[in-house]
């Protein structure tokens, strides 16, 4: 009998485009995988890959403590009849909550901490009430692993976890075998900036926006697009009513969503995401500089990692528009040759560092250890 791993997240459009290459290789080495999560678009696509798909309500931006409460029965239940020798987690609720239930059952539970969002930009009550979560949730935890060394750092200096069970990832890794640059150079006249993100205030959107606005009055042939979807349940969302005026207006071009990110990429001169949300590596830039594009980016936790300053991109402070504006400028007025080496220098980077194929041996490794004692 196969043994069985779950693997669980808020959304199935997570688990479907982050970690489908992990669960296909842990597949192929014989374990039963399955993928939990809330349904979306995405959840009827595991099924045709043989990957059973389990549908798990959940409020991901509520902070309801009776619902809360409810979501650890649900995994407790979950955990009982699926009787599953691993649990994979990952996005903040599940590790706190999937945690809870795998540490009550004895169920070896991996999180993976990929950033921290809004709730520790700035300390308040909920900061405490997340920080007291991850306490009492990730103590059973059998590894920890983290996207940067300034999350890994904060959760060992605050106590949070035992240091001894912590390991550090290049982020979600990119597929660089599918993220490739493109064949030909592209030939246009203009020149692209795209940010590729949710449509979040704290993905630095607003200052894009201004930057975008102040540079297009200097340089008319460049255009600035956003791609992405418009989450409505999140607080810090762009509203449609925002990005229509803003398109309107002529400042941006709002590309929608696409299942097809490498195309845009391909065909923009440079990415920039100036975003302020505490990211854990963001898989956006992983992929830019994986197709060889530049990158602008900010001096900020998770951000700083996917670019070294002035090789394959440049960084500017955080909410800044005018040292923003003045990147986007200096990234403009740059020789071809000079943008096209830092696009190569990306890519080299990719290669050496950010290989997705070294997330998944890091898993698999891991899973291994359990193989040979709890399993």
């Amino acid at each position: 009998m196969n043994k069985k791993i779950i693997l669980i997240s808020n959304t199935s459009w997570y688990l479907f485009n982050f970690r489908l290459n992990l669960m296909l290789h842990l597949q192929n080495l014989g374990y039963e995988v399955i993928a939990v999560a809330p349904p979306d678009d995405y959840s009827s696509r595991f099924a045709p890959l043989g990957i059973r798909f389990i549908a798990m309500p959940m409020d991901n931006k509520g902070t309801d403590p009776i619902k809360d409460s409810l979501l650890i029965l649900r995994f407790v239940r979950l955990f009982l009849t699926l009787k599953p020798d691993c649990v994979l987690s990952y996005t903040p609720k599940c590790n706190i909550y999937a945690s809870l239930a795998a540490g009550f059952l004895n169920i070896p539970i991996i999180n993976n901490v990929s950033g921290l969002g809004t709730a520790f930009i700035k300390e308040n009550v909920v900061t405490q009430i997340v920080t007291w979560l991850y306490t009492i949730s990730l103590r059973k935890s059998a590894k920890i692993f983290f996207q940067n060394k300034d999350d890994l750092m904060l959760f060992i200096d605050k106590g949070l976890v035992n240091a001894k069970l912590t390991d550090l990832l290049p982020g979600s890794g990119v597929d660089v075998r599918h993220f490739t640059p493109a064949p030909q150079p592209v030939k246009k006249d203009r020149f692209a900036f795209l940010l590729v993100a949710r449509m979040l205030k704290d993905k630095g959107i607003v200052e894009f926006v201004d930057a975008a606005r102040s540079l297009k009055n200097q340089y008319p042939h460049i255009e600035c697009q956003l791609l992405g979807f418009l989450d409505a349940k999140n607080p810090s969302v762009i509203s449609l009513q925002e990005m229509q005026a803003w398109v309107d207006e002529g400042v941006v071009n709002y590309l929608g969503v696409s299942d097809t990110v490498i195309g845009f990429l391909r065909q923009a001169d440079c990415v920039v995401l100036p975003s302020y949300y505490r990211e854990g590596v963001p898989r956006s830039l992983l992929e830019a500089a994986s197709v060889a594009k530049p990158i602008i980016t900010t001096n900020a936790v998770g951000c700083r990692e996917v670019v070294d300053d002035g090789v394959n991109g440049f960084l500017c402070e955080p909410r800044s528009v005018d040292d923003l504006k003045a990147k986007m400028e200096q990234m403009l007025l740059l020789p071809e040759a000079e943008r096209i080496q830092m696009g190569l220098n990306g890519r080299e980077k990719m290669l050496r560092q950010f290989d997705e194929q070294i997330v998944i041996d890091r898993y698999v490794e891991v899973i291994g250890q359990f193989h040979n004692s709890t399993f």
